[in-house]
């Protein structure tokens, strides 16, 4: 424990070296797919958002975990998923029950003693509890994450949200963000801050306002076919990409079967990519429905992240505070019914509906990537990722082709802060991580210097090095490409390449030993995680 002649003079230290340190405002989506910004090709307005990438960066080959409990984890440490037990670990207690190692404090355990004050504001799904993990404010959303529109279980510092008649998930969390961005405003001007901001949106069920659905009511009865095709030859106008639009998969549907949901849900539903004109009228009605109460969802957040952005101005912090945005995942072609459960007579998007996305829209939000959330192709992995800083970020409207990944994001607050890790933490030594700071980038289009990234989810398997890319679903052969012309990973090389394929196999392989060494370091506590899908963390 620190003492408090030691804390003082860190805080002092921090203070005098205030204009060297800019805040921090890290925002995280939930299932959002890589097209489904305006600023990546997408229809839905998104114009606060946009105008972030207008007046920043946007990132071209930018990553994460392919779901969202270990996107959580990299996001927080810098370290992969698997090397601090928040993804499965054969033989070790890890994955969505994880306990992290000692030696794997949050960032905000390291940023405060440089000084920052830290909130947290949304979904966190990461071990511990905020308030006991370095945040001096927490909005922690339970209850909200199977309802949009209730709020017990969602908590203001410990204290039950209030439930109000026109209580939203999305809008609270960001409610709870400006509250605390004011009292810091008010009681710590001299001081910076770094603001975790965590949608659920638009992450299933899908819910939103009736006034935000209208907005998009007639948007999608055109498919997701002619959707996908629009945002793809966007994106090849902006620049972000230069490969084909590889079809649907229609025999690819969610990763995990719940029979059951399908009478629930109506003859309406389906759960494959069919082509648009092979659907009913009634099922093109539902789907396209479906799809604007995502739509709705992805601008209802964008509206709010606004009014964050007005909150930041406001209290004349906007141009020295640094805003990363990403998703945790890509779109989910999940589809369940849980939570309340489902009213079919209910209107689309409503508190008493129960929706998932499912496989055909999944596809045309992760336009122009292959496969969905879970999956650790381009589709499951691929994030929009946005960085805005006035004062230090001179580009504007400017893209990175650099691949980097959500474990880049702690270095790079680290580096801003002028913070440090400690060595060792309670005794054990603290382990080099394999994030890398992106300041480098924020000032030229140069690479990331890095030997390769790495991915293993539920089975699937990737590594990228350079511009190869060697992936594998689960129980299956490995197949390669060449992501410099193929991202949308159409012509497999492996039969072609397969030296290549085993210089990559073996550093995957390597990379997975070591990633299991660092897991058994500093070992979990000894009961295992329980059994059924809770052992896994599904969302």
């Amino acid at each position: 424990m620190r003492t408090p002649v030691l804390l003082a003079a860190l805080l002092a230290f921090a203070v005098s070296t205030r204009a060297a340190r800019p805040n921090f405002l890290v925002i995280l989506a939930d299932d959002l797919g890589w097209s489904d910004l305006g600023c990546y090709g997408g229809e839905i307005p998104t114009p606060n958002l946009d105008a972030l990438a207008r007046n920043g960066l946007r990132f071209t080959q930018a990553y994460n975990t392919a779901r969202c409990w270990p996107s959580r984890a990299a996001i927080t440490t810098g370290y992969y998923a698997q090397q601090v037990r928040r993804d499965i670990v054969p033989g070790i207690a890890s994955g969505g029950r994880g306990v992290r190692p000692v030696w794997a404090p949050l960032v905000s355990e390291l940023l405060r003693p440089a000084g920052y004050r830290n909130h947290h504001s949304g979904k966190w799904h990461i071990d511990g509890r905020p308030r006991d993990l370095g945040f001096d404010h927490s909005f922690e959303i339970g209850q909200g994450q199977n309802n949009f529109f209730k709020a017990p279980g969602n908590t203001d510092d410990g204290v039950p949200d209030v439930q109000t008649p026109d209580y939203h998930v999305t809008v609270a969390t960001a409610e709870r963000s400006i509250k605390y961005l004011r009292e810091h405003a008010e009681k710590f001007p001299g001081r910076p801050f770094y603001q975790y901001l965590c949608f659920t949106a638009p992450h299933f069920p899908l819910h939103a306002p009736a006034e935000d659905i209208a907005r998009h009511r007639d948007t999608y009865l055109r498919g997701w076919d002619e959707i996908a095709a629009e945002r793809h030859d966007r994106q090849r106008r902006m620049g972000l990409v230069n490969h084909d639009l590889p079809p649907m998969e229609r025999d690819v549907g969610p990763p995990y079967h719940f029979p059951d949901a399908f009478p629930i849900l109506g003859p309406g539903e389906i759960n494959r990519p069919l082509p648009w004109t092979e659907l009913t009228p009634e099922q093109r009605r539902f789907q396209a429905g479906k799809m604007a109460v995502h739509a709705a969802m992805v601008d209802r957040m964008d509206r709010e992240i606004g009014r964050v952005i007005a909150q930041l101005k406001a209290m004349g912090a906007f141009d020295d505070t640094v805003i990363l945005f990403a998703s945790d995942n890509g779109a989910s072609a999940e589809i369940m019914v849980r939570g309340d459960g489902h009213d079919p007579s209910a209107p689309l998007g409503s508190a008493r509906t129960y929706l998932c996305l499912g496989p055909g829209w999944s596809s045309a939000a992760n336009t122009p990537f292959r496969r969905h959330k879970t999956w650790v192709h381009e589709g499951g992995i691929a994030t929009p990722f946005i960085a805005h800083w006035p004062a230090g970020i001179k580009a504007r409207g400017e893209l990175r082709r650099t691949p980097v990944h959500l474990i880049d994001v702690v270095p790079t607050l680290l580096e801003l802060a002028g913070a440090t890790k400690p060595a060792a933490v309670r005794g054990h030594d603290v382990p080099p991580a394999p994030g890398r700071s992106l300041v480098p980038a924020f000032a030229a289009d140069v690479n990331i210097a890095r030997d390769f990234l790495w991915w293993e989810h539920e089975g699937h398997r990737a590594i990228r090095a350079g511009d190869w890319k060697l992936v594998a679903l689960k129980g299956g052969g490995w197949e390669l490409y060449d992501l410099s012309r193929d991202r949308g990973e159409q012509r497999n090389l492996a039969p072609a390449q397969p030296e290549k394929v085993r210089e990559l196999e073996a550093l995957w392989s390597r990379q997975m030993e070591t990633s299991a060494a660092l897991a058994l370091t500093d070992p979990p506590p000894p009961e295992a995680p329980k059994k059924g899908k809770g052992a896994k963390g599904k969302k």
